[in-house]
């Protein structure tokens, strides 16, 4: 029996608008999208044209530090558009789909018998390598290094996040499949997150080849980061994967049929939607397809992710890589006169300011307002309240805005990702944007060390 790893630093924000555990087909979208913007620390060089014809798997761009990493299309169409941005970045490769899919077949064997390059190489022609990620930095793992473990968050504690639980329940064979398959990329050890709070699924309970590890607490006890740093640290030097434990199940479908497996499952929520349920959808689709006619009037915020770590898209915007979560919730434009000081009985608050300290089981309607103005960068003890690792945040974020390398090692950069912070963020009477600056911090360490 596993022991249990207790994170008693946090906060659930218990928002409005949780998925009904309810599975709809939405219907397929008019266009599709790559965005270079999901994938950290790549520059993408096209392998298309507008005009192009492409298959399910025909690779779009690549990485220009890595060519054999590869990103490849999820439909069958034509390429509609490279849509750019200042100095002619890509942001988008959009897809025209086609009625029907036709797929690149990949030869495929039992993972078991196949060697590592040639798991390796599978895994890079199809563009399915992304899903690995590594730690320090938490980009796209590198093809040529051993990690000494590699992490499956098998919960997500985010605000108002997906219930792996009950997505993955029906892919036992192919979550086994894709075990088997990470297995081969590492000599260390699969460590497996659950959640303690409640009891597993099969497909977790009965999986082989991994060590599982139960956490509980409060949000970021999901993270991998956190989950991570309890329970085998990164130290300079070491290196760790990680990877969505849906992503697990689409490697496993590679493994098993030999082609891509396209398929997206997404929760759609927040207080501005009429009808939270989850969707089973192609990744890479436009959001407006289970959108329309399901949203709430208003100024509204649309989120690919969560609330705390997602990133803004437009009613035509499309889901992002790595995200399995679309979050709708009202903006905050606007100004509320003596802010703090007004009544707050209906108010969240991490501190005992108003009073949701006393109904913790109410859900709130949270916007996107600041609730205050930009102040100067002095905390005291707010940070640490909400990151349960052996981290000083202020100083780590300090000594990244100062670009002091050695501060920057010592103080547990190579630990830590945006998504460990966000809470940080949150908290933050400042109103800094520490993922912002945390990110900066991992791109200059990247950049020294790599």
């Amino acid at each position: 029996m596993s022991e249990i790893i207790r994170i008693k630093k946090g906060l659930d924000i218990n928002l409005k608008g949780k998925a009904d555990k309810i599975f709809l087909r939405a219907p397929r979208a008019n266009s599709y999208a790559i965005k270079p913007v999901d994938f950290l620390g790549i520059r993408p060089k096209l392998l298309v044209q507008p005009g192009d014809e492409v298959k399910v798997g025909t690779g779009l761009f690549f990485n220009k530090y890595r060519p054999e990493v590869k990103f490849t299309s999820p439909v069958s169409g034509t390429v509609r558009e490279i849509v750019r941005g200042e100095r002619r970045m890509i942001l988008e490769v959009v897809i025209e789909p086609k009625e029907e899919d036709t797929f690149i077949q990949y030869k495929v064997s039992d993972p078991k018998t196949m060697s590592r390059d040639k798991i390796v190489e599978v895994l890079l022609e199809s563009g399915m390598w992304p899903m690995l990620r590594q730690r320090p930095f938490s980009v796209i793992a590198n093809p040529d290094h051993k990690p000494k473990a590699i992490f499956i968050s098998g919960f997500n504690s985010a605000p108002l996040a997906p219930d792996f639980d009950f997505i993955i329940k029906d892919f036992k064979n192919e979550f086994q499949k894709g075990i088997d398959v990470l297995s081969q990329l590492t000599e260390g050890k699969i460590h497996l997150g659950l959640n303690a709070a409640f009891s597993p699924c099969k497909t977790y309970e009965e999986v082989k080849g991994v060590d599982i590890h139960k956490f509980k607490g409060p949000h970021p006890a999901g993270n991998v980061g956190v989950q991570i740093h309890h329970i085998d640290p990164v130290n300079k030097g070491d290196i760790v994967w990680y990877i969505n434990p849906l992503d697990v199940v689409s490697i496993g479908n590679l493994f098993i049929h030999g082609t891509i497996d396209n398929n997206l499952y997404l929760a759609l929520t927040g207080s501005e939607v009429k009808k939270p349920v989850y969707y089973k959808m192609i990744r890479g689709s436009e959001v407006h397809p289970i959108i329309d006619g399901n949203l709430n009037e208003g100024d509204l915020r649309l989120i690919s992710g969560d609330v705390l770590t997602g990133r803004k898209i437009t009613k035509n915007g499309y889901v992002g890589f790595y995200d399995n979560q679309i979050t709708v919730i009202p903006e905050g434009n606007y100004y509320e006169l003596i802010g703090w000081a007004t009544p707050g009985f209906g108010k969240f608050s991490v501190s005992r300011t108003f009073f949701s300290w006393l109904t913790p089981k109410k859900e709130y309607v949270i916007d996107t307002n600041l609730k205050g103005g930009v102040r100067a960068f002095v905390m005291s003890g707010e940070y640490t309240k909400v990151l349960p690792m052996d981290i000083y945040p202020v100083q780590l974020l300090k000594a990244i805005l100062v670009e002091d390398i050695d501060q920057m090692e010592k103080l547990g950069i190579y630990e830590v990702a945006e998504e460990d912070f966000a809470l940080c963020e949150f908290v933050c009477t400042s109103k800094t944007n520490v993922q912002e600056i945390l990110r900066q911090g991992l791109d200059l360490m990247r950049k020294e060390t790599e």
